[in-house]
């Protein structure tokens, strides 16, 4: 069944895409359009009618060239969407890079519960931000009170698209177990927070597999697009997880995912949801793969942190760099133990969300925020490698902090994709780490949409993912270890500092 096409609308923070696959699942086309957020004032906004615009119109443009069958869907984290009776959007689609204001996250404490209990209940960490689905949906109703008499309806992000494309409602595990606060793990249902926000009835109350089929496309939207009665839809997926399962289907025994980008997440399949004493708090959480088995996942925002300092840096290239590793350099940081990049560019996220971002100069210390306004600036800034080899020493040791709290063992294999995989330097510094085990550079292209692609496939062809394993092909280029000495005892002073 090969002749047929399948749609991947893929829709990441700031960078939507809408691919096209055949039936082999090989890439033959796409659609990427930039949307930025939009500034309310005392809110931000993901700009959704701007996005579901531009989406129908890629999809009509892709359908007059192509025979899509299957449209499967895979979004970022932490968006809901709320609708009316109706079907109309209920609610602005507040951004989950909204700053709530003081007291927000204690009032939500207050009313919902302890922040420790309900880690250990659903798996949530406590973030900044409104980077909890749940935090999202309170706040919601306290800006918004008088529209929130209207909604009918709340639907995780993929599980909205797949509704205004079908008019059916569902949730999957992938989305409602992704740091959420409103999935019980151990009751598998949605938890005492949905209850204490009073919005059980809104969430939907029936769930499907990320590769079942949702629904058919409704008259008017195949009408509208261009699609062939009877093209379906799936029930949509969470993009970390879309990412990490084509190696599900293809590696056996466990391994590690080191997935790259804006936000690092570092991923392992575990037997249960279990937090050791010292996880309590941090934000180290389970979230629930495609076929609802549990992955204890500890995440920070690597590629912001590099983006970030790159520019302070005035380096106007690439924020990954290529270029080989000057060891000799690199040695001479890490025996000197002089000089720290200290995590929290965004507060209250990450490993540390208690450390305030500053560097560390031997006896000098200066706080970003002084350095951004040009209060104050490190004497090896102005030095670009240098201030680069002192970066990728601070992720690979924030990088390793993760590994440790999601379970790394000894001789574990390793795989690294996304944009840290071009950063050499990096690389070399996380192999070096674990000399015990094989570290790969992973390229495959597309990971989240390749993997939502692969659930469309099993959708269309009622088939168990597992079957399509021949189909994923994970090139892979082991990473050398280097000669590098003493990054136990840096990373001791990383610790100790922060």
């Amino acid at each position: 069944m090969s002749s047929y096409h399948i749609a991947v609308i893929d829709v990441g923070k700031t960078n939507k895409k809408v691919l096209i696959y055949n039936g082999n699942l090989e890439l033959e086309a796409e659609r990427v359009k930039r949307f930025e957020e939009i500034d309310r004032g005392d809110y931000s906004a993901d700009d959704l009618s701007g996005f579901v615009e531009w989406m129908f119109e890629a999809l009509r443009e892709l359908a007059a060239g192509f025979d899509i069958r299957v449209i499967s869907i895979s979004t970022h984290g932490a968006a809901f969407v709320a609708v009316d009776a109706n079907g109309k959007v209920a609610l602005p689609p507040v951004s989950y890079t909204t700053d709530p204001g003081p007291g927000f996250h204690s009032d939500f404490y207050r009313l919902c519960g302890d922040r420790i209990a309900l880690q250990k209940i659903t798996a949530t960490p406590d973030f900044n931000l409104l980077i909890n689905l749940a935090k999202g949906i309170y706040f919601a109703q306290r800006r918004f009170p008088s529209a929130f008499q209207r909604v009918r309806h709340i639907l995780p992000f993929p599980q909205y698209l797949g509704y205004l494309l079908t008019g059916v409602t569902t949730a999957e595990p992938t989305y409602t177990g992704n740091h959420s606060y409103l999935w019980d793990f151990g009751n598998h249902t949605w938890s005492l927070v949905a209850d204490r926000l009073e919005i059980r009835p809104f969430l939907p109350d029936t769930f499907l597999r990320p590769w079942d089929i949702l629904g058919a496309v409704l008259e008017d939207i195949r009408e509208r697009i261009g699609l062939r009665s009877g093209t379906v839809v799936t029930a949509g997926v969470h993009d970390s997880n879309a990412s990490l399962l084509p190696y599900l289907l293809t590696r056996t025994g466990d391994f590690l995912l080191n997935s790259t980008g804006t936000w690092c997440v570092i991923m392992k399949g575990a037997d249960r949801v279990n937090f050791a004493d010292d996880e309590l708090g941090k934000v180290v959480f389970f979230n629930l793969d495609a076929f609802s088995r549990p992955v204890k996942t500890a995440i920070f925002m690597g590629g912001l942190e590099y983006d970030h300092y790159a520019r302070l840096f005035g380096d106007s290239g690439s924020p990954f760099p290529v270029s080989d590793m000057d060891i000799s350099l690199y040695q001479r940081v890490i025996d000197e133990k002089k000089l720290f990049i200290l995590p929290g560019v965004v507060g209250g996220s990450g490993q540390f969300p208690e450390s305030p971002a500053r560097i560390v100069e031997g006896e000098y210390i200066y706080s970003l925020r002084d350095i951004e306004r040009g209060r104050a600036t490190p004497g090896f800034f102005r030095d670009s490698a240098l201030s680069q080899a002192v970066l990728n020493l601070s992720l690979a040791v924030q990088t390793r902090v993760c590994f440790e709290r999601v379970g790394m063992e000894v001789g574990l294999p390793i795989y690294t994709e996304g944009g840290f995989r071009r950063n050499n330097a990096y690389n070399a510094l996380m192999a070096t780490f674990y000399p015990d085990s094989a570290f790969f550079l992973s390229d495959l292209k597309e990971a989240t949409a390749f993997g939502a692609a692969l659930l469309g496939k099993a959708a269309f062809e009622k088939l168990d993912p597992y079957a399509l394993a021949p189909f994923v092909s994970i090139n892979t280029i082991p990473v050398p270890k280097s000669n590098l000495r003493g990054l136990d005892s840096y990373t001791a002073k990383f610790m100790d500092l922060i």
